[in-house]
């Protein structure tokens, strides 16, 4: 992997990722004025919850024609302005952090008809790589807390762009999904590892190799849940191995085909990586992927309603059992 760096009109950073050496990035024609996003974080007084504001965000491209993609490469509104890339990844032009913490986008192909379903596994794997090091260059930026790598795929989702990418957040603050799996952690230690032992010798694992397991957890949420994990504890991308990343980067493509396969349509989903934050914790979280759907039968969509969306307290509709035997004979 091959890393090449430049900068926007507007003064925004944009890394490359390439396969190959020899890069001389492009300028970018646009002349864009200075980006100035409205951040700002309230507590919820009662939950003590973090919630952004982002007035700006509300005016962000929505669902341009692929002549207008802004991911392709080289077109009058790209953001990437080469005319090809491998994997590219810039700063959010309407990002939800400014000042502290940095919202980043991630683009896995030039291709705007592929998906990382299909990407070769060499693809993958310089996706894991960027992965990985935007992970580290985050983690060590002032006033960042967590770094949360994400891919939103399918209008369903409510993605704003069709072209094959991902984001990465550099929150100011951690989560409060992770300060409850640290919570959780802290009172018993070695859970993880607890966990994938139990998740390993049941039924509802869906692929299992030297370095990784994935399985749909026994208490899923979604319709579609499959969390895929590593057998050695790491706390984030950044401390996977080689041979780690090389069985993570055939098992993912293969995951995401065995879920595309489902309901024989591109299955909508949210794909994230659970990482420790960047200060205390990081021995008690182990890292861990989240991929899950809202399409709980063909042409059905699971809605969060009255129960998940005001009590937080889960319903699932499909036996996790269930979704972990088709998955499994999904590519069969």
């Amino acid at each position: 992997m091959h890393r090449t760096r430049a900068r926007l009109s507007d003064g925004r950073e944009i890394v490359y990722y390439d396969e190959t050496p020899g890069r001389a990035p492009v300028a970018d024609p646009r002349g864009l004025p200075p980006v100035e996003p409205r951040c700002e974080i309230r507590r919820d007084p009662l939950t003590g919850d973090p919630v952004t504001i982002t007035a700006h965000r509300n005016a962000r491209t929505f669902l341009p024609p692929a002549d207008r993609c802004p991911l392709c490469p080289g077109g009058p509104d790209s953001e990437i302005p080469d005319a090809s890339y491998d994997v590219a990844v810039f700063e959010n032009r309407f990002p939800s952090f400014h000042g502290v913490g940095r919202c980043e986008v991630v683009c896995f192909t030039d291709d705007h008809s592929a998906s990382m379903a299909v990407l070769s596994v060499s693809r993958v794997r310089t996706v894991i790589d960027a992965w990985a090091d935007r992970t580290a260059e985050l983690t060590a930026i002032p006033g960042v807390e967590q770094v949360f790598v994400f891919e939103n795929r399918g209008v369903e989702i409510g993605v704003t762009l069709h072209h094959p990418h991902g984001q990465i957040y550099g929150y100011p603050f951690v989560t409060p999904r992770t300060e409850r799996m640290l919570a959780r952690a802290g009172a018993h230690p070695g859970l993880f590892g607890e966990v994938l032992a139990a998740e390993r010798a049941g039924s509802r694992v869906v692929l299992s190799g030297a370095h990784w397991t994935a399985y749909v957890p026994a208490a899923a949420r979604w319709p579609v849940e499959v969390h895929l994990m590593p057998h050695r504890h790491v706390p984030d991308l950044a401390a996977l191995d080689p041979d780690e990343r090389d069985e993570l980067a055939v098992f993912y493509g293969d995951l995401l085909r065995r879920c595309d396969a489902l309901y024989d349509t591109p299955l909508p989903y949210v794909a994230g990586w659970h990482q420790a934050p960047a200060g205390a914790g990081r021995d008690l979280l182990r890292l861990h992927l989240e991929l899950f759907s809202v399409r709980r039968a063909p042409g059905k969509i699971k809605y969060l309603a009255g129960s998940e969306s005001g009590m937080a307290a889960w319903l699932n509709d499909v036996p996790p059992e269930e979704t972990a035997a088709r998955l499994r004979d999904a590519l069969i």
